[in-house]
């Protein structure tokens, strides 16, 4: 399996309540997490079994250093990830008392992670799990170069935005949140099961299956042979921040195990809300033996 995108090093504070616009709150002392979607990702399949390449930008920085360490500690492959003059991606994240998470992210090193610069070989990738928090052209070649060498392609469109006919076109997952899936409707999230299925199946390709989760509600599916939906887990919250970074890396895992669709859905469904029970992003994410006992398999 291969990831092309995003690291960042994670600034996270707690809050009682998030601002209001022109208003200061006082939150915790802010701590550091390794982060960013692409680096969630790729360690949310990586703890569980997958051989993971990282492909993407960090700055020859401090932040750099320690995201490095950290991707080699998880047993990630690095030889595509390469050091910039641009400074290392950072999130900033403020967590309330419920858990809800608020996220401003300044790409850095991630925005020069061009097409030039994907590996020649990816043409043999059997997964390649992308994000949008590098650049879109980016997205768009790598999807179309691993389609045509007959590997499987997986899109979280987060953030959310207009996503080219040819990109659709390359892949075989989209997987969104209500919001993203609102956004890229141009209308409102959907509210319920019912309306996240209508979404999912507008949204989805004739050969292709698209994914809205739904939070502390579960997730939906369309996809060719049929559509279905998965319950949430309760459990108590403490950080939302890589909920649905765990549920997509999960996912892909699953997939490429060749578990079935609703099987890989329960799963990756498991890990999101095992991951809402803890602190930080990466630091959240269970490793197979957690996974196990929380979903019971």
């Amino acid at each position: 399996m291969k990831v092309v995108g995003s690291i960042n090093m994670d600034v996270v504070v707690e809050v009682e309540r998030a601002p209001e616009a022109g208003e200061t709150v006082l939150g915790s002392d802010y701590r550091l997490h390794p982060g960013g979607k692409g680096a969630n990702q790729a360690v949310a399949a990586a703890r569980l079994g997958a051989a993971v390449e990282m492909i993407g930008c960090l700055g020859r920085d401090a932040y750099g250093d320690t995201l490095y360490g950290t991707l080699r500690g998880e047993g990630l492959i690095l030889d595509n990830l390469q050091r910039v003059t641009q400074p290392t991606g950072a999130a900033f994240i403020t967590v309330d008392q419920d858990g809800q998470n608020r996220i401003v992210v300044s790409p850095g090193a991630n925005a020069v992670l061009t097409s030039a610069r994907l590996p020649s070989d990816l043409e043999r990738t059997d997964w390649l799990l992308m994000q949008l928090e590098v650049p879109l052209d980016t997205v768009r070649m790598a999807a179309s170069r691993v389609r045509n060498g007959g590997g499987r392609v997986v899109l979280n469109a987060a953030p959310a935005t207009v996503l080219p006919a040819e990109l659709l076109e390359a892949l075989d997952y989209l997987v969104v949140n209500e919001t993203e899936a609102g956004e890229l409707l141009g209308g409102p999230a959907p509210a319920d099961f019912e309306q996240a299925l209508q979404a999912a199946e507008r949204l989805r390709g004739a050969d292709s299956t698209t994914i809205v989760t739904l939070g502390d509600r579960g997730a939906v599916w369309a996809a060719p042979a049929g559509s279905g939906q998965v319950e949430a887990y309760t459990v108590a919250v403490v950080d939302t921040t890589a909920c649905g970074d765990s549920f997509v890396g999960t996912l892909v895992w699953a997939l490429s195990e060749n578990e079935p669709l609703e099987q890989a859905m329960k799963l990756a469904n498991a890990a999101g809300a095992l991951t809402a029970t803890r602190a930080g992003a990466q630091p959240s994410l269970p490793d197979l033996n957690e996974l196990r006992r929380f979903a019971s398999i």
